[in-house]
């Protein structure tokens, strides 16, 4: 439970304290403002940062600071996002910026042992790294690493979603190889991408800022070369592909720079998603591209993680040339993808005269209204046993419920909301690990299927809504998609003996589809809280079976 429990509490923190966050951003005007070099056109809140560190380092340091390392990354971590705070306030020079990295970098290689020493099979058997070639190399590595992410942050989700498929990656790894702290802390940090994304993606409401880039990058490459050269099993190189795409892309435009004369840090539009837009791509498209992209060098490190270090080497070096070549090419001869026939008029024209008829958004939502809460009373039923204490609630919130829909009707949504966050994670846990279940095994195969037509369900309703408010559909919907279909398959007797990404997956489809439920309901909740209290009915009889 304490894996699942990480991931679900920082997720939480993160969605509650985004709107804190960016009520201070907005009256201490500390919001991004439009340029020349930007793509938003409107002032948006920047220090989502500081909620996303507090959402992870909660359940951190309640549950796994023991560790030696994992102190370590607290206190390094905590000197980027106060350093990129100040920074989304004020402005800091470069020299106090990456003052304030070496440190934290200083603090992961002295206190947390972070240090590069092993290139696997690339030196002689037996040779490592001697510290006057480690130290220099580790402090680069990391500094590289939290600039490379925090350079990568410019369109809606990028960042975070590319640092997404990594922490997942991550974590599967750690619990694989049986490190539980740094698996522990990807987790963590898993769940408040996961709430931050949706605030983040386009169009966002807040941005996570300096504090939260380089608290992203910072925790990657800390936990990627913690795991890999600690691990006798996993290939040292694997941070390559697990981190190589924001790193190719900040030494593609260094390289573009320094041919043009100009200083390594001067600001332009030559990083990929800045190419793949010129190209013709659309904000969302080049996400989505990207976030494909990534997926596929993640795929790539899990199934190398025990292969030859030269075949890591070689494979990442072959991709690099492959992604700068094309991109050379493109800018060389003018390229552009031919919109007009395939994209505008065929795919996102068909999908146009699809939303304004809307037959299909009827036809989805009816099956969408009934199947989430359908979904949620199953989940309920499945367990063959609960804790006492989760059958001794059950009434408290069901009184809650009927005493607010009776005296304050427009809280309701925020009840429903508060039980079923509260709900999901513990039925889907029992459910999934009980001694057993009523559906049986075809039942528990139509079950699990079940949540795969909702996600689906979910991206259709919210593309085509004509709803301006709410939750839509985003490249952060396919993320999810990809997530839940990839941990399926997973080999996960290793983590505990259960699927525990599987789980994972479950609640957050069904967190996130009752927010486009609760959306699309726009305030009609009476139906809803009719489902949410035969939940809870059925939550408190299971005991009694």
């Amino acid at each position: 439970m304490l894996p699942l429990a990480t991931l679900i509490i920082a997720m939480l923190l993160t969605v509650m304290l985004i709107p804190v966050v960016s009520a201070l951003a907005v009256r201490f005007q500390a919001v991004d403002i439009p340029n020349e070099r930007k793509v938003h056109l409107r002032p948006i809140p920047r220090i989502g940062g500081v909620a996303m560190a507090l959402g992870a380092f909660v359940p951190i340091v309640v549950w796994n600071f023991a560790d030696g390392f994992v102190r370590a990354y607290l206190v390094g971590a905590s000197i980027l996002v106060v350093t990129g705070l100040v920074d989304d306030l004020r402005e800091l020079s470069p020299r106090v910026k990456f003052g304030g990295q070496f440190a934290a970098a200083a603090v992961a290689l002295f206190l947390g042992g972070v240090k590069i020493t092993s290139l696997g099979t690339l030196l002689p058997e037996g040779v490592t790294l001697p510290d006057p070639v480690a130290v220099p190399l580790t402090l680069i590595a990391i500094v590289g690493v939290t600039n490379a992410v925090n350079m990568a942050d410019g369109l809606d989700g990028l960042a975070g979603g590319i640092c997404l498929l990594i922490f997942c990656a991550i974590g599967y790894l750690a619990f694989l190889d049986g490190n539980a702290p740094i698996g522990l802390v990807a987790l963590a940090l898993a769940g408040v991408i996961f709430g931050f994304l949706r605030f983040n993606t386009h169009p966002a409401s807040i941005f996570m800022g300096d504090a939260g880039s380089q608290f992203l990058g910072f925790s990657a490459v800390t936990l990627a070369l913690g795991l890999t050269q600690g691990s006798d099993a996993l290939s040292p190189l694997l941070p390559l592909l697990l981190l190589g795409l924001p790193v190719l892309d900040t030494l593609t435009v260094m390289a573009i720079r320094a041919s043009q004369g100009r200083s390594l840090f001067s600001a332009d539009k030559n990083h990929i998603h800045h190419s793949l837009m010129q190209i013709g791509l659309r904000h969302p498209e080049s996400v989505l591209v990207i976030y494909v992209v990534q997926a596929l060098l993640v795929l790539a490190a899990v199934q190398l993680r025990f292969k030859s270090d030269w075949i890591i080497l070689l494979g990442y070096a072959g991709f690099s040339l492959m992604v700068a070549g094309f991109f050379a090419f493109s800018r060389r001869h003018e390229w552009t993808i031919s919109r007009h026939n395939i994209l505008d008029v065929v795919i996102w024209g068909g999908l146009n005269r699809v939303k304004v008829e809307g037959t299909v958004i009827c036809l989805a939502f009816r099956s969408f209204e009934w199947g989430v809460p359908l979904l949620l009373l199953i989940s309920c039923l499945r367990p063959m046993l609960v804790p006492g204490y989760v059958t001794i609630a059950a009434p408290f919130l069901l009184l809650l419920l009927a005493l607010v829909r009776s005296v304050r009707p427009q809280w309701s949504g925020g009840v429903i909301r508060g039980v079923i966050y509260l709900l999901v994670p513990f039925v889907i846990y029992y459910g999934d690990t009980g001694a057993g279940s009523i559906l049986g095994v075809v039942g528990e195969r139509i079950y699990e299927g079940a949540f795969v037509v909702v996600a689906l369900l979910m991206v259709v309703i919210s593309k085509f809504s004509r709803r301006s408010e709410g939750f839509r559909s985003t490249p952060l919907d396919l993320l999810v998609i990809m997530l839940a279909v990839a941990v399926s398959g997973l080999p996960m007797q290793q983590l505990l003996h259960y699927r525990l990404g599987l789980m994972a997956a479950k609640i957050i489809i069904l967190y996130f589809g009752f927010e486009v439920l609760m959306a699309e309901l726009r305030g009609k909740y009476d139906r809803l809280s009719i489902w949410t209290a035969a939940a809870l009915v059925a939550l408190v009889t299971i005991n009694w079976r």
